[in-house]
């Protein structure tokens, strides 16, 4: 439309000439310049009309650049509350953790009273029932004597059982821990000197498949006993998992341990036919139950994968 109308005023603007019949006519050289005017016309709103579609695609790529930097902000968005989110399940971990510790510790000291009340009871029914079965005679007051040390060595026995795992003797896993964690602060007391060894029995997979699970389970009381025999008496020992045991030993030198430790997996192979391996851990200062025997079992599986395991 644009075009007709511009053509139509050209035309009207061409200059007449006086002919022969009175009529305006063209001269030639008129003609051919209104021709270039024209097509220079042309050329010109086809310029236009690509620069108006260049501009309109201008556009709709800067939208879409708009659109591919909201998508991106908001990924990177999604990706921050991601993080804030793992953040915040690992707090909640800790917490969990910390909950946990704080509730062994009470189960513990909760223990400790029930044992310190026990036998404050049986050492006053001791006083006080010495002068009521003074009349009954000798006898039947050694009687009476005997029957509440029997009741009060079963009652020690069954709370002690309790905390004991079934098949091995070892303490089980919690108590055990609770255990660990009274020498570790008995040894910041004193010299310091604590070792965490991380044992476990090897190829009892083996056994189990070959000989039955019977034959794995004599495995695991016969290491037990030969930790006990080879450590002391109040050195904690505990069931940490199937085949796994963690023993605490303190006031002892990694290096004599270490010694220790070999003399148990040569009396275990000639009993049973499989060994162990361990990996020790030295207590440092200020440093956890948990992150002691995180290092004690590194250091077994480095020991499993430098044997090639």
């Amino acid at each position: 439309m644009k075009k007709s109308k511009a053509r139509e005023a050209r035309n009207a603007a061409k200059v007449a000439v006086p002919g022969g019949s009175g009529d305006a006519q063209e001269t030639p050289a008129t003609g051919t310049v209104d021709t270039q005017e024209t097509d220079a016309l042309d050329r010109a709103e086809e310029v236009s009309r690509a620069a108006t579609e260049l501009a309109e695609i201008a556009e709709a790529m800067y939208k879409a650049a708009v659109t591919r930097g909201d998508i991106a902000e908001a990924r990177e968005k999604a990706l921050t509350d991601l993080a804030a989110a793992a953040e915040a399940r690992d707090r909640a971990l800790t917490e969990r953790d910390a909950i946990a510790n704080s509730r062994d510790r009470a189960a513990a000291d909760r223990d400790t009273i029930a044992n310190s009340r026990d036998k404050a009871a049986a050492e006053r029914e001791a006083i006080v029932g010495a002068p009521r079965v003074a009349g009954r005679g000798a006898e039947v007051a050694e009687a009476d004597g005997e029957d509440r040390a029997l009741e009060k060595a079963r009652l020690e026995a069954e709370l002690q059982r309790a905390h004991l795992d079934a098949l091995t003797g070892a303490f089980r896993r919690e108590m055990g821990r609770q255990a660990l964690r009274n020498e570790i602060e008995r040894a910041r007391r004193t010299n310091g000197k604590f070792v965490i060894a991380f044992v476990d029995v090897d190829g009892l997979k083996g056994v189990n498949d070959r000989d039955g699970h019977a034959a794995g389970d004599r495995v695991l009381r016969t290491l037990a006993a030969t930790l006990r025999a080879n450590l002391r008496s109040y050195d904690p020992i505990v069931r940490f998992g199937g085949d796994e045991f963690i023993c605490g030993i303190a006031s002892i030198d990694a290096d004599e341990v270490q010694h220790r430790i070999g003399v148990i997996d040569q009396s275990l192979r000639q009993a049973t036919g499989v060994g162990i391996t361990a990996g020790l851990a030295t207590l440092t200062s200020n440093e956890s139950l948990e992150e002691l025997t995180a290092k004690a079992d590194a250091a077994l599986i480095e020991a499993k994968r430098s044997r090639g395991e």
